[in-house]
């Protein structure tokens, strides 16, 4: 942008020096520095600007290139008809829950109990929760 190196800075701090006046140095550069902090903040406010249209240009044209690649897809590629859809499971009239394959009078079997001494020992029923028990 604006090229100075130090000593063109130390000529216009001379000047600067020479023609404002040391006791009205201060306020001008002052005043020079809120100028230069509102031309940043309105260039910040352009490029941000510019930036957005960027991306909301470079958004609409992938949005255009998505839609022709899924509509070449779909011409290539027709969607299959749909399945037929499952039965609904049989329920039984009394209780409302499914039928199983085997009958509502299925009997569930019970494991067998051995009474021989070679079973491991069971401990009783609620042992868990005490501590008398090993």
């Amino acid at each position: 942008m604006l090229d100075f190196n130090m000593t063109e800075m130390l000529v216009v701090a001379v000047v600067a020096l020479l023609v404002i006046g040391p006791k009205d140095l201060p306020r001008a550069m002052r005043m020079v520095g809120q100028w230069v902090g509102k031309a940043r903040g309105v260039a910040r406010q352009f490029r941000s600007g510019f930036d957005a249209m960027v991306r909301e240009a470079e958004l609409s044209e992938m949005e255009t290139k998505w839609a022709e690649e899924n509509a070449r897809i779909m011409r290539e590629h027709p969607p299959e008809p749909a399945a037929t859809a499952l039965p609904a499971p049989h329920t039984s009239a009394d209780d409302g829950e499914p039928a199983t394959s085997n009958g509502p009078s299925a009997e569930v079997s019970q494991p067998e109990i051995r009474s021989d001494a070679s079973a491991p020992a069971m401990p009783p029923a609620g042992a868990a929760d005490r501590k008398d028990v090993p």
